[in-house]
């Protein structure tokens, strides 16, 4: 199996799942470089993985053997940082938010598709067992016609344990741009895309006080909005509803729930890859737990660039796209449109669903 050269841009508090699945589980990924600012990160991530290499940005976009940079920068770097690989004649694979505006977003995939390169975004947990089998019964039928929907992210900032969060309450974070992103990509991938919504939004703590280890007690000054709820319209007829909210101390709801015509389905939760969706079919009694029909169900993060890598060698469209996460960022910025303007917001994007993936897949295979 011909393996693809990638590098890993930024060595945070995320990367290490990056470099743990793309070096020892994927077999068609060779993490060749990585690069990060930080000489500390750099220091650990060499310690952990001395087979990769050392490189700054301008050599890893230099190297003709790298063809996809993973990019897991803070949202401020997707784009710049995007930009420059996809000029360099490489594909890139974003963190989550793929850019942080609609104009950004429209430039990275006009670049790309002009220099015949490809663009992904996560999250792609979506790919995981958990949300897939709930692809494949709503598929097959086994809660009839998708009505709606509910999604729900509710719990109360990241200041407590992360130790660099303050990027969290500035422009690209917030609860719908940090984690709706999870949610928005699951529910296009099981329902379809959207194709107008309507949404509220507030600030309810102008300042938080950070209380993990490495800056407790600094203070950070809140510019977006923390507590977003959204109404969405999909193209296909069902209707859903969405609260992100770093602002709820306690709750005791569902991740997502989907309602049809013959039965309800609970999904796990989609910032992990695994989980145990729940039917309750017309006339049943209770509900039922149901068993995964596909694989990856541990973390997989990292299956997003090696699906990538693989529908390049297959020359077929890969699932974790830059239309299907250009799309989720047009819901999140029409969400928070809508509040500020006060009525309903059309969405000027569209995408095709994800192809589910095949059944019996063995761990580190993809299609």
């Amino acid at each position: 199996m011909k393996k693809t050269n990638v590098a890993i841009v930024g060595c945070g508090n995320i990367s290490e799942i990056y470099f743990q699945n793309l070096c020892t589980i994927f077999e068609n990924i060779n993490v060749k470089s990585c690069a990060d600012l930080d000489p500390e990160r750099i220091a650990a991530k060499i310690e952990k993985y001395p087979e990769v290499q050392v490189g700054t940005l301008e050599e890893i976009l230099a190297d003709p053997e790298i063809e996809i940079i993973v990019n897991l920068t803070t949202p401020q770097g997707h784009f710049p940082v995007a930009m420059q690989a996809v000029e360099a004649g490489k594909s890139v694979h974003n963190e989550k938010p793929i850019v942080l505006t609609r104009d950004e977003g429209r430039q990275l995939l006009a670049a790309a598709a002009a220099k015949g390169v490809r663009v992904g975004g996560a999250p792609d947990t979506f790919m995981g067992g958990g949300i897939q089998t709930c692809r494949k019964l709503i598929d097959d039928g086994w809660i009839g016609d998708p009505i709606g929907a509910q999604a729900f992210m509710l719990c109360h900032g990241h200041e407590s344990w992360h130790p660099d969060p303050e990027f969290y309450y500035k422009v690209g974070g917030g609860p719908m741009f940090d984690m709706g992103p999870y949610y928005l990509t699951a529910l296009v991938s099981l329902l379809g895309p959207v194709k107008q919504v309507s949404g509220s939004t507030r600030i309810t703590f102008p300042q938080r006080t950070i209380t993990s280890e490495k800056k407790y007690g600094q203070k950070v000054d809140v510019d977006v909005p923390t507590h977003v709820t959204g109404i969405m319209d999909f193209a296909s007829g069902a209707i859903g509803t969405i609260t992100t909210s770093f602002d709820v101390w306690a709750a005791n709801v569902p991740c997502i729930e989907i309602f049809g015509t013959e039965g309800s389905l609970s999904v796990p939760d989609p910032n992990g890859f695994g989980g145990v969706p729940k039917i309750k079919r017309m006339g049943a009694a209770e509900w039922s737990d149901l068993p995964l029909t596909h694989g990856y169900a541990e973390n997989a993060r990292g299956i997003g660039p090696a699906d990538m890598a693989a529908a390049i060698a297959a020359g077929r469209p890969h699932r974790a796209n830059g239309e299907l996460a250009y799309h989720v960022l047009d819901i999140m910025h029409a969400i928070h449109d809508s509040s500020d303007q006060g009525q309903r917001i059309a969405l000027e994007s569209t995408c095709k669903r994800p192809a589910p993936l095949p059944t019996g897949l063995l761990k580190g295979m993809l299609d």
